[in-house]
C-alpha cells in the first residue's frame, strides 16, 4: 500500500461529500473577498509602503518581539491604534487567527469559565484546546442562554472570572452580536467580553471603529480588530486594558514565539486607519450598496442580512458548489461555503459586497444566483 493511501483516501471522501476545497484563481468580478472598503489596491496604501521603504523600513521583522523584532513601526501603530479605537493600549499580532488563539488559550485560567457563541470561527475552537478554563457555548445570538450558563456555572460553586466569547459580526451569516447586553454580563459577574470586530472593523461604528465601538472604555471590553479586511492589509489588532495587553506579551504563546509582522505591514496598516478616518463616503458608498443589495433581494423573496455579508443558504453541498460554478462561469467570483465552516444542512453561497463591484455588479449578479437556483431547482 502506499504510505500516501490514507491521505488520498480522505481526499477521496471529502470529493464523494462535495466538500473538497481548491484554490481558485482570481478571475470574475468580486463577490468572494474581505476587501470591503476596496483598499487592498487603494493608492494612498501604495504611496505608503513605497515611502516606508524609502525611509528604510525593512519588509522583514527578523525574530519575535521580544527578541530584535520590535521595530518602531509596531510600536508607532500600536500607539495610533489605541488612539483610534479609544482604548488603553493595543497590541499588533500576525493574523486574526493568532489573535483569537491568544486570547483564549492565555487569559482564562482554571477555575474561570468561557462561554462561547455557537457561531465562533474556527481560531477560538483551537484556542479552546489549550484553555485552562471551563468550556460552555450557548445558542447563537442568545444572550440570555449566555447569562443562565454563568449563573449556572455559580451555583455550581465557580469562583473564576466568566470570559464571554463572540463575534461582533458574523462572518457567514452577516447578523450582529447583542454586544451591549454580553457587556453587561460580563461586567455584572466581573468578567470579560472578548468581541471579534473582524468583518466590523473600518465598516461600522463611529469612525469605522467597529459594533463595539460604543462599548469603548470598559475594563470588561478585550477587542480583535482584524488588518487583512475592510483595512485592506493584514495583520490583528487586539485593544483593551493595559494589563491585558501586557499579559498577552508575557505569556501569550502566538506572541511570544511568533516572527514578528513585518514593519513594511505596520506602517501600512497605520495608513489604513486614517484612510478609514479621513474617507467616511467609502463606509456611505458600502453601506448604500448594502441597502440596494437588501431591496433586490427582498422583490426576489430572497432574506437580506443587513451587512455587507450576504448568504444564500442552499442546504446540500452539491447544489452549493453547482450554484457558485455556474455563477463563476457567468463572470462573478462568488463561491460556495460548506461544512465544516457552516453548520450540516446550510452549505451555501457567501455572496461578500465590496466597493471593488458597483450596484451594475450586484443586480447582475442577483439575476444570475436566481436563474442558477431556478436551473439547480429543475
Amino acid at each position: 500500500m502506499s504510505r500516501l493511501a490514507r491521505f488520498e483516501a480522505a481526499l477521496q471522501g471529502l470529493e464523494r461529500r462535495s466538500r473538497r476545497r481548491r484554490l481558485a484563481p482570481l478571475q470574475g468580478k468580486d463577490f468572494a473577498s474581505n476587501d470591503y472598503l476596496g483598499l487592498a489596491g487603494s493608492p494612498r496604501l501604495k504611496a505608503a509602503v513605497s515611502e516606508a521603504l524609502g525611509r528604510g523600513v525593512p519588509v522583514g521583522a527578523a525574530g519575535s518581539r521580544l527578541l530584535r523584532g520590535n521595530h518602531p513601526e509596531h510600536e508607532a501603530l500600536e500607539a495610533e491604534a489605541a488612539g483610534f479605537f479609544q482604548a488603553e493600549r493595543a497590541l499588533y499580532l500576525g493574523a486574526g487567527y493568532a489573535a483569537n488563539v491568544a486570547l483564549v488559550s492565555t487569559l482564562p485560567q482554571r477555575g474561570d469559565l468561557v462561554v462561547c457563541d455557537a457561531l465562533v470561527h474556527a481560531s477560538v475552537h483551537d484556542g479552546l484546546r489549550d484553555a485552562k478554563a471551563e468550556v460552555a457555548f450557548a445558542p447563537h445570538n442568545d444572550a440570555q442562554a449566555i447569562a443562565d450558563t454563568i449563573t449556572a456555572w455559580r451555583a455550581r460553586g465557580g469562583r473564576g472570572q466568566p470570559f464571554i466569547v463572540a463575534e461582533s459580526l458574523y462572518s457567514m451569516d452577516g447578523d450582529r452580536a447583542p454586544a451591549a447586553d454580553l457587556l453587561g454580563l460580563a461586567e455584572a459577574h466581573d468578567g470579560f467580553l472578548i468581541l471579534d470586530e473582524a468583518h466590523a472593523t473600518g465598516v461600522f461604528g463611529a469612525g469605522g471603529r467597529g459594533l463595539g465601538e460604543a462599548l469603548e472604555g470598559s475594563q470588561a471590553l478585550i477587542a480583535v480588530h482584524t488588518c487583512g479586511k475592510a483595512l485592506g492589509v493584514s495583520g490583528a489588532l487586539v485593544t483593551g486594558p493595559a494589563a491585558i495587553v501586557d499579559t498577552l506579551v508575557n505569556r501569550a504563546k502566538p506572541f511570544v514565539y511568533a516572527t514578528a509582522p513585518s514593519p513594511l505591514m505596520a506602517a501600512a496598516v497605520r495608513e489604513a486607519l486614517r484612510i478609514v478616518a479621513d474617507e467616511p463616503e467609502r463606509r456611505a458608498r458600502l453601506h448604500a450598496l448594502v441597502g440596494f443589495a437588501g431591496e433586490r433581494l427582498a422583490r426576489l423573496g430572497l432574506p437580506a442580512s443587513g451587512s455587507q455579508i450576504q448568504p444564500v443558504i442552499l442546504g446540500q453541498n452539491a447544489r452549493a458548489t453547482a450554484t457558485a460554478a455556474r455563477l463563476q462561469a457567468a463572470g462573478f467570483d462568488c463561491r460556495a461555503i460548506r461544512p465544516p465552516t457552516v453548520p450540516e444542512g446550510t452549505a451555501r453561497l457567501r455572496i461578500s459586497l465590496t466597493l471593488n463591484v458597483d450596484e451594475n455588479a450586484v443586480s447582475a449578479l442577483i439575476d444570475a444566483v436566481t436563474e442558477g437556483l431556478s436551473e439547480a431547482a429543475a
